[in-house]
């Protein structure tokens, strides 16, 4: 299913095209960004090929997968996922040097708009608890703290304390995903 494109005051979110290889190796090989992401940084351009095929080419019904691009160069600098699974995972990421700009709240809230408009019932997001701008992030949407959680992060393979936040979009204020927290041995609210 194909998305609509949005637009913010200063953002285009779109769908990644293989022009945008570039790109999406600068923004995956970015070694301060990566530091919170699962997988490590891209080495090669073929890399960034690779990544284009098996994320963005074709992506899974259900999934919501933008390029964040400023107006002004239209080039992607980021990304926005909400997933097609049942947690419903929201996901962000920029390059280091586009940081402390809003730039992460402006693209996630314009993913949250259109998925609530599309019937999604609720969003979550986690943020590893050295990251605390990301959840600024998930706050600044209004989402809410529920419960933290240890998983062995992969492919990274570290042990990582996660933050899980909830928006609920359609009135349910006390739903709170769970399969985070059942699935955890090492849970705990703080």
């Amino acid at each position: 299913m194909t998305r609509p494109v949005l637009t913010t005051s200063r953002l285009i979110l779109r769908p990644f095209d293989e022009d945008d290889l570039d790109a999406i190796f600068a923004l995956f090989s970015d070694l301060k960004t990566n530091v919170f992401l699962p997988w490590f940084p891209l080495a090669t351009r073929e890399e960034a090929q690779d990544l284009f095929l098996r994320w963005y080419a074709a992506p899974p019904d259900g999934s919501y997968r933008y390029a964040v691009c400023p107006r002004v160069s239209g080039a992607p600098v980021g990304y926005v996922h909400l997933s097609e699974s049942d947690s419903r995972d929201l996901g962000y990421g920029l390059r280091s040097d586009f940081w402390g700009r809003g730039i992460a709240s402006e693209a996630a809230a314009a993913v949250v708009r259109q998925v609530q408009k599309d019937g999604v019932p609720f969003v979550t997001a986690t943020h590893d608890v050295r990251n605390p701008a990301s959840g600024r992030v998930m706050r600044k949407l209004g989402m809410r703290y529920c419960y933290s959680y240890v998983e062995q992060w992969q492919p990274k393979d570290i042990p990582v304390t996660f933050r899980m936040y909830q928006l609920n979009l359609d009135g349910c204020s006390d739903r709170v995903y769970t399969k985070y927290w059942e699935q955890s041995a090492v849970r705990f609210v703080e």
